[in-house]
């Protein structure tokens, strides 16, 4: 008998089935419409346990926002900023077939 919870995953079309798997586990139990901050998208070095979907810096991150090759943000309150799971989810798959 397994005590773990059951994580939820979000239906996505066929044709993303394969690149879904190969999203790290941060996105697997959320939807869409959830939110992500900086720090569980970039890998960090205090974080060296922990999977981050995005392969690059958070310099390089937030270039990527400024020249409009990344979603941009969503300013939650004054001090909080965070991407929808949704969006993200989208380019990386955008990136996958590229």
């Amino acid at each position: 008998m397994s005590l773990k919870p059951k994580v939820l995953k979000p239906s996505l079309p066929a044709a993303h089935q394969t690149a879904f798997k190969a999203i790290p586990s941060i996105f697997e139990g959320l939807t869409d419409s959830a939110y992500v901050r900086e720090a569980q998208l970039i890998q960090g070095s205090a974080r060296s346990s922990a999977t981050a979907p995005l392969p690059f810096s958070s310099p390089t991150l937030w270039r990527k926002v400024k020249a409009g090759t990344f979603p941009k943000p969503v300013k939650l309150s004054e001090r909080v900023t965070a991407w929808k799971v949704g969006d993200v989810r989208a380019w990386l798959f955008a990136q996958e077939s590229a």
